[in-house]
């Protein structure tokens, strides 16, 4: 059971609790912090933000790891991996909604907020289409301070998750197509290429960002027919110049996309994230297409670049819809929930060490503009622009409330 001591540290009781010695040498270097990994409500939701590997790490520099009972097993990663690591494993979904970090990769949801004892600090996915208000407000009342992986910046202002998200989301991409082409899943029974004497299969994707790369060299890998399309010149020759081969690139050129779609046998929609898709196909083009042809769009949850795009889930992935398959799940990533928890345990285990050693979140937003834009909430105030401008909430500015805290 998680409790405070005097000097406002939290920690377990039992075989967790560490020794006064190491205590006062980890308050010397920071602050200890306690970690919660709550188990995925979302059935759809596989993967975890920290391996049995991460957590080890964690606990050798000092700190406390509670992990929910069962929370791995999708990801198969067991309980006994997590407490041979050092987590403490508890069945009671309420015990891990006390601790002071709280990281899952699938949005917090109402049940879940109303199980936090609040002043916590919450990092996952924001999702924000799937938001609520009610969950929103509760937030606010709950005075947490959370953390998105779509905004959160490395040094470089890269976007280190949804880069790692979005390479994996490239070759899964492929994969399924390549699986919907099959016979057996209603599609054309379809090979991606690599046979002599037969054409191979054509694939248009749609933008230039990490995922439409990655896409690209798989089915590049696959024997597939590739073409791309964006809406920079600059970015298409910058496309082209990472492969060791002549690639068709063409701007949304309505008349060359129309022809490109009336023989492509997959489309894949890998515009860039966090924000609305550039260019939307409108439906008259897919009408044109091959009875039988997949489109999947990586950027459904944006609200898709497809007039047909409507989202689904891993239980129920595809739909048809003027005779195409559609496959438009938000978190394509759990199709392969192992490799992407690895992924993201490999950013988030090395930002909870350097929370750490600097003395606590507040220091760390200080001192890291580029995490800095991840910060949604800040004490229970919403500072993201894109939730206040959804449920027309007040929004303030984070680096004002930073000189004021």
């Amino acid at each position: 059971m998680a409790q405070k001591t005097d000097s406002g540290m939290t920690h377990f009781e039992g075989n967790q609790l560490l020794p006064a010695e190491e205590m006062l040498e980890v308050r010397k270097k920071g602050q200890r912090i306690v970690i919660g990994i709550p188990a995925n409500i979302n059935n759809n939701e596989h993967c975890l933000p920290l391996t049995p590997q991460a957590v080890e790490i964690l606990v050798d520099s000092g700190h406390e790891v509670m992990v929910e009972t069962g929370a791995g097993k999708k990801t198969r990663y067991t309980d006994l991996e997590y407490s041979s690591a050092g987590a403490m494993i508890s069945k009671n979904k309420a015990e891990v909604f006390q601790c002071d970090y709280l990281l899952k990769v699938a949005p917090f949801n109402n049940e879940e907020v109303s199980l936090m004892r609040g002043n916590q600090v919450l990092f996952s996915m924001l999702q924000i289409n799937n938001q609520s208000e009610e969950t929103i407000r509760q937030m606010m009342q709950k005075k947490v301070t959370a953390v998105a992986f779509e905004y959160m910046k490395d040094e470089t202002g890269a976007l280190p998750v949804m880069q790692s998200l979005s390479e994996i989301s490239g070759i899964v991409s492929m994969t399924v197509a390549s699986e919907l082409l099959s016979s057996n899943a209603g599609g054309k029974g379809v090979l991606f290429g690599g046979v002599t004497g037969i054409s191979p299969a054509a694939v248009i994707i749609l933008g230039v960002e990490t995922a439409a790369e990655s896409a690209a060299r798989a089915a590049i890998g696959l024997g597939a027919e590739v073409k791309i399309f964006d809406n920079s010149v600059a970015k298409l020759r910058s496309f082209e110049r990472k492969f060791n081969r002549k690639i068709f690139t063409s701007l949304y050129y309505p008349r060359v996309l129309k022809k490109a779609f009336s023989s492509a046998d997959v489309v894949v929609g890998a515009q860039p994230f966090n924000s609305v898709p550039q260019y939307i196909v409108p439906i008259d083009m897919i009408r044109k297409m091959k009875k039988g042809s997949i489109i999947i769009d990586l950027n459904a949850p944006q609200g898709g670049c497809f007039e047909t795009t409507q989202c689904t889930s891993l239980d129920s992935p595809t739909y048809v819809k003027e005779g195409i398959i559609h496959y438009c799940v938000p978190n394509i990533t759990a199709r392969v929930s192992r490799t992407t928890t690895i992924a993201l345990s490999n950013i988030f285990a090395s930002i909870l060490l350097e929370i750490g050693e600097i003395g606590g979140i507040s220091h760390y937003i200080k001192y890291q503009k580029g995490f800095r834009e991840g910060v949604c909430f800040y004490n229970g105030i919403l500072t993201n622009k894109d939730i206040g401008k959804r449920f027309n909430l007040d929004t303030k500015d984070l680096d004002l409330l930073l000189a004021a805290f």
